[in-house]
């Protein structure tokens, strides 16, 4: 019988595999994120009907707009899924993106009720255009500049889907495409001329453009238009230049707030974390100098190797000045900082060492905190030894078995009790941090510093590093670890170039050393 018939014991593989990866793939589908990000997409769509379907009370009426709204919507989250994917799985951002649609669409959508109620000449509305930019600008700041135009599309949709006529038999402003260039003129200029904020007049500058912009693009479509004044031409676009030019100046003023809401530091907030008077560096430079000498030194490494990967090379060049805060507390067990003395380290036994060295990790993060340092400047301070290995006190401590075992046989110490507990670098910066403070350290300790030298110890340790595993979590291509490797290699070169001895007078005695110039 068919039913009955045996099955060949490779095909009966061949099916549990195949159903043990379908299961696999759907329970990587349907898990609690997933639910989650699905709950919040109908919670937006319904919403979203419930503003836009206002005062339409037949059901053939608000059936459109909800296909309408569904179809725009679940674009716009596949947008977020490709784009932005890190968002499916913090949610609260997802939350504060509905809250920023919604909050601007109502206004849209009440301040068009009430034009229509006054009857007013003056369409479309310029508040429209000043959420639009909001939008950007605040998308640009939190995420980056594609991110923030996409959404920005988006947004201008259902803005002029609110923004339209609630009077029976009206014309749909969707259907006049004015409204949708005049904001997304607005938006675009805004998402693309603001890549960072290193400066406070930068959110000036770029809603001084957006404004011209939008003057420029609002007057010409309403002269496009042969049944309009041409003063009630120009009053419509200095409303909507005005009101761009005000979000900027709202925004300026309302910048930390943004950032502590979306958990983010702006180039400018990293500028005042870089300054020397801050108290976490004045007290790394009165207390551990040669910690502080090291970590400026470090920054100005990372900062070139960054920006030869197109990276963020002023984050790269704060995250060193904070890196090695953890050494405060013990500063002195940290050549660095042992200024005409021995090393306190030779009376300590290695494993006692090793917790002190590995502990300047958790006692920085412990510190930052404390000082409330922002937590992209944390990741630095976590990460930059990864879980290497502490390769000195290793050997210390092998050596040590060795003399106490006399002959006899000890087992050697576990390599893992001898590594820093991690993470690794998440970030292609964090990465370069931790290549910039080993190769440092390295070619310090050099006798003889050439460039030739420095070359090769850079390699040398980034291929260590590589074949550690210690850039396995941060997507790092070879070909960027070969250009970070150039621009330390560069940049370390033209720290220790050679110096020129100063000669002595004739008439000086030779027991007289000539005055120290180490820094020329």
């Amino acid at each position: 019988m068919p039913l009955l018939k045996k099955i060949n014991p490779r095909r009966s593989r061949l099916r549990k595999s195949m159903f043990t990866e379908r299961f696999s793939q759907a329970d990587s589908i349907v898990n609690t994120d997933s639910i989650i990000s699905f709950s919040l997409l109908f919670l937006f769509i319904f919403l979203m009907v419930g503003i836009l379907a206002y005062h339409q009370t037949t059901y053939y009426k608000v059936l459109p707009v909800i296909i309408t709204v569904t179809l725009i919507s679940i674009a716009g989250a596949l947008y977020i899924y490709h784009y932005q994917k890190r968002m499916l799985r913090s949610h609260m951002r997802v939350v504060i993106l509905i809250i920023l649609f919604l909050l601007l669409l109502i206004s849209n959508k009440l301040i068009a009720s009430e034009l229509i109620s006054l009857k007013t000449k003056y369409t479309p509305m310029p508040w429209a255009t000043g959420t639009a930019v909001i939008v950007a600008i605040v998308l640009t700041i939190a995420y980056d500049q594609r991110f923030a135009i996409g959404m920005s599309i988006f947004y201008c949709i259902f803005a002029c889907l609110a923004a339209e006529p609630v009077e029976t038999g009206s014309q749909y402003q969707l259907l006049n495409i004015d409204l949708f260039l005049i904001m997304m003129t607005g938006a675009f200029t805004c998402s693309l001329s603001l890549k960072e904020i290193r400066t406070r007049i930068k959110l000036l500058q770029v809603s001084a453009l957006a404004a011209v912009l939008v003057f420029i693009m609002a007057l010409s479509l309403e002269l496009f238009n042969s049944d309009i004044a041409v003063t009630a031409a120009l009053v419509n676009a200095g409303l909507h230049a005005g009101v761009t030019m005000a979000v900027g100046l709202v925004i300026q003023s309302l910048l930390p707030l943004i950032e502590k809401t979306f958990h983010i530091v702006t180039s400018m907030t990293l500028l005042d974390y870089s300054d020397a008077n801050q108290p976490l560096l004045k007290k790394l430079a009165m207390e551990a100098p040669g910690t502080f000498s090291h970590s400026l030194l470090i920054g100005s490494v990372a900062e070139a190797a960054a920006e030869s990967i197109g990276r963020n090379g002023l984050l790269c060049r704060v995250g060193a000045y904070y890196h090695d805060i953890g050494k405060l507390n013990k500063a002195d067990y940290f050549i660095e900082n042992e200024i005409g003395s021995g090393s306190r380290h030779k009376e300590l036994a290695p494993t006692m060492s090793l917790l002190i060295i590995i502990g300047h990790v958790k006692d920085g993060i412990e510190m930052a905190r404390e000082y409330g340092l922002p937590k992209v400047l944390r990741q630095f301070i976590e990460t930059h030894h990864g879980t290497t290995l502490v390769e000195h006190f290793y050997n210390e401590a092998k050596k040590l078995n060795k003399k106490k075992s006399k002959g006899k046989s000890i087992d050697e110490p576990f390599e893992s009790e001898f590594r820093y507990p991690g993470p690794k670098p998440r970030t292609k910066e964090a990465a370069i941090i931790m290549l910039a403070d080993t190769v440092e350290g390295a070619v310090r300790s050099l006798q003889e510093i050439t460039p030739t030298k420095i070359d090769t110890v850079v390699h040398n340790m980034a291929m260590r590093r590589l074949q550690d595993g210690q850039f396995d979590e941060c997507d790092m291509s070879l070909r960027e670890l070969s250009q970070i490797e150039t621009s330390i290699s560069k940049t370390l070169a033209a720290h220790y170039h050679s110096r020129i001895a100063y000669p002595k007078a004739p008439d000086e005695p030779f027991e007289t050393l000539p005055i120290s110039h180490k820094n020329t």
